[in-house]
């Protein structure tokens, strides 16, 4: 079930709500660790959204997304050896609204606001924080071809993938 997040625009006699349909996200997220404390991150997320009109007996909204860039600093609570970490962190970028479809016709109440299809750019900033907790670690490795080798003249083709439940006691160090 989508959410919505609303605002409202006020005008001498009606109220509407505006804000924007929620659909789904997807971020990527980049990082590296300065030191047992400090770290840097690189933040990408798309969100689908759809921007929206509501006033009384009427509700539209528009196809729309946006894509969110930013740079965090990030310290941490406890060194990077801890398995639980609490941090916090911030940052800026910036933040591109845009329209995929066209703007609806009639509007829905033009004597509070319309929409438009028009692109806009913003400054965004970015507090959070929260705990960390490394519940494993993945290993990342290419074909052992020198352990399994093709006769002669035959061709090895594809990705070798293993997915295996572990069970063990670490330290590290």
């Amino acid at each position: 079930m989508a959410s919505t997040a609303t605002a409202q625009i006020i005008s001498g006699t009606e109220t509407a709500q505006a804000g924007s349909r929620n659909r789904f996200a997807g971020g990527i997220r980049l990082g590296n660790e300065v030191t047992d404390y400090l770290s840097g991150e690189f933040r990408y997320l798309y969100h689908d959204r759809h921007p929206l009109l509501q006033a009384p007996g009427v509700k539209t909204d528009i196809q729309g997304q946006s894509h969110t860039l930013t740079l965090d600093l990030v310290v941490h609570l406890k060194k990077r050896d801890q398995r639980l970490r609490p941090f916090v962190g911030g940052g800026v970028g910036a933040k591109g609204y845009g329209i995929a479809g066209p703007a609806p016709f009639p509007q829905p109440a033009p004597q509070i606001a319309t929409l438009t299809a028009n692109d806009v750019g913003k400054v965004v900033f970015d507090l959070g924080g929260g705990t960390q907790y490394l519940i494993h670690r993945h290993y990342l490795a290419t074909f052992a071809r020198q352990q399994i080798v093709p006769a002669p003249h035959n061709t090895a083709l594809g990705i070798f993938q293993q997915f295996t439940p572990l069970f063990g006691v670490s330290y590290t160090f």
